[in-house]
């Protein structure tokens, strides 16, 4: 997503970047077909059909390229023609690619298309793109940029389509914000949550069960469980009830609810059901747990004095996400979501807004979160009943209150025009990593047009049936991502109350096994999570061991320790080393735990 503003400094640094690297590359694969460039929040790329696959060094070459054309300080030259002329210019071009573009816009009705050309000192264009704009004056602007890697990336987004070459690049105003920004991405680099993923033994993909469909390991399930339980144990405490929901629904209800056809494009396909009375009943895979969830306060009739209803799962889901965007944890097609719905009046709206709210800040402070921001997004009145449910009223009416709560709330908020949710105004939480990488990682939305849709009513005090508001909200998520996220933020070495192995007993040798067994059932009665490593290497190696699998605590026992009945505990995270007896290691670990 890109969130940059277009007018800024920094977009059409970005932007004219992506120019200035399709015109190196087109210098040096001439037969280049270009996809497109658009600049992003952490830089800018461009998408490529060459005749080769790109190597390492190629991306010092373009560089070099790329700098030739900043010091002639090449302008750009914008110019807009009838689409047809356009089409007939691209075709002379043989740009595929960019043809493809016109003639979808054309299709849509778009009359005109603009070009801009990179022009030299003496007035001879060196490079035509099909681009809407948004450059800088010149290319000499450009004082801090770096092509970074290649990926492949499919034509528009769809494994249907040819994969294309993409070239990643960043871009800055000064020279420190760029080396500021690659060091982050060094230290990004050993933070991977893949790369972690596999050596701290926390999930794994197979091609037998499909791309985006993580298997979660025994290491990685403690962490689910534990996410779990805290969102159980601060939903319960707030006045949640718990559900549960079938992985699969009838297509009539995913109409009924309007996600078809707004969202049939990440939905699994359809499943045709042959009934033994010979009718045909179609049927999806979950995609969201919130009609199902609407179904149960259907159940019976509700009054007034039932609300606030709140209603928590964790649903698991099913999204079709394109093959070429799936990344890891962080882009999946099987989803496990902290969801939940609150069915409220407009009178408690309010309060219960912020209650969630409250409860993402909770959260923020208990996984040390100290920047984030709430992004309000809202609809644009031209697309009503196209993206958005037509009914202007209550567009106005819940965004203003959703703001209200906001600004009463002291939260640090950014409104973002036209990209709420099809059936209500919905906020996106952007946090930030300990290194400073920004992640979404949770929505909370407002749902005024669904319930309506499916007749939810309850009688109020006046005897009269009205419609609840919907509040939908997933604190923690998917398990997915925000475990992906968390890998990354903690770099592996997670908190004690999350640490899949929390203990690690390393005796000295077999002769201490007995004692090191002895302090591990001692510590797992505590219900800690402990392991022994019997292993018949050194002390050495399983200190290495243990600190590759960044545990929390190594105990290490042996003549001295049996003898005087201690332990020489090393803190991982400190690295701080010391004796102590089992009463007081257990009392330094329940501190550690309810911290």
């Amino acid at each position: 997503m890109n969130q940059l503003d277009k007018s800024s400094k920094l977009y059409k640094l970005r932007h004219s970047c992506s120019h200035a690297l399709a015109q190196a590359v087109l210098e040096m694969f001439p037969e280049a077909k270009l996809g497109v460039g658009p600049p992003i929040d952490t830089g800018f790329y461009y998408d490529f059909d060459l005749p080769r696959t790109l190597i390492p060094e190629d991306l010092a070459l373009l560089e070099k390229k790329m700098k030739e054309y900043i010091k002639e300080k090449q302008k750009f030259v914008g110019r807009e023609e009838p689409i047809d002329k356009g089409i007939e210019f691209l075709k002379k071009t043989g740009q595929v690619y960019k043809i493809d573009l016109a003639n979808e816009w054309k299709a849509q009705g778009q009359k005109t298309v603009s070009f801009y050309e990179n022009v030299d000192r003496k007035g001879n264009a060196k490079f035509v793109d099909l681009c809407e704009g948004n450059h800088v004056e010149h290319l000499g602007e450009i004082k801090a940029f770096k092509l970074l890697h290649v990926a492949g990336a499919y034509w528009r987004g769809s494994e249907k389509n040819k994969m294309l070459q993409r070239i990643y690049g960043t871009c800055f105003e000064t020279r420190e914000e760029l080396d500021a920004h690659l060091k982050q991405l060094e230290e990004a680099k050993k933070r991977d949550h893949r790369k972690l993923g596999k050596e701290l033994k926390l999930f794994t993909f197979s091609d037998f069960v499909g791309p985006g469909l993580p298997l979660w390991l025994p290491k990685g399930t403690i962490i689910v469980e534990e996410l779990e339980r805290l969102a159980k144990e601060t939903e319960l405490e707030a006045g949640y009830q718990r559900v549960r929901t079938p992985h699969l629904a009838k297509e009539i209800m995913y109409k009924t609810s309007g996600h078809l056809p707004y969202y049939a494009e990440t939905m699994f396909p359809p499943m045709v059901m042959k009934e033994e009375d010979g009718r045909e009943e179609i049927y999806h895979l979950k995609a969201m747990n919130c009609p199902h969830h609407h179904q149960i306060f259907a159940a019976e009739p509700r009054s007034y004095r039932d609300l606030p209803l709140r209603l928590a799962e964790y649903g698991t889901c099913y999204r079709y996400e394109k093959s070429g965007e799936l990344f890891g944890l962080m882009r999946v097609r099987m989803l496990s979501m902290n969801d939940a719905h609150i069915y409220c009046t407009e009178e408690q709206f309010e309060s219960e807004f912020k209650a969630v709210n409250d409860m993402y800040v909770k959260y923020f402070k208990l996984f040390g979160l100290e920047k984030y921001v709430m992004r309000f997004s809202t609809h644009d009145p031209k697309e009503l009943g196209k993206k958005y449910v037509d009914d202007s009223k209550l567009w106005l009416k819940t965004e203003d209150m959703v703001r209200r709560v906001l600004i009463n709330s002291k939260i640090n908020y950014v409104e973002i025009p036209n990209e709420a949710a099809f059936y209500g105004p919905k906020i996106d939480v952007q946090v930030w990593s300990s290194i400073g990488r920004e992640f979404t990682i949770a929505t909370n939305q407002v749902d005024f047009a669904v319930p309506r849709r499916f007749g939810l009513v309850y009688n109020d005090k006046d005897g009269r049936q009205k419609t609840p508001l919907c509040i939908h909200r997933a604190p923690l998520g998917t398990h997915e991502r925000f475990i992906g996220f968390l890998i990354e933020h903690y770099a592996g070495a997670f908190p004690l109350w999350l640490a899949p192995v929390q203990v690690k007993i390393l005796p000295i040798s077999d002769t201490f096994l007995p004692y090191a067994h002895d302090i591990e059932e001692i510590l797992k009665k505590e219900n800690y999570r402990v392991e022994v490593d019997d292993a018949t290497e050194g002390l050495g190696k399983k200190i290495r061991n243990a600190e590759l699998q960044k545990v929390p605590y190594m105990v290490v026992v042996g003549e001295k320790e049996v003898a005087a009945k201690t332990l020489a505990v090393r803190d991982y995270a400190t690295k701080k080393q010391e004796v102590l007896n089992v009463k007081d290691f257990l009392h330094q670990l329940s501190k550690q735990q309810h911290a």
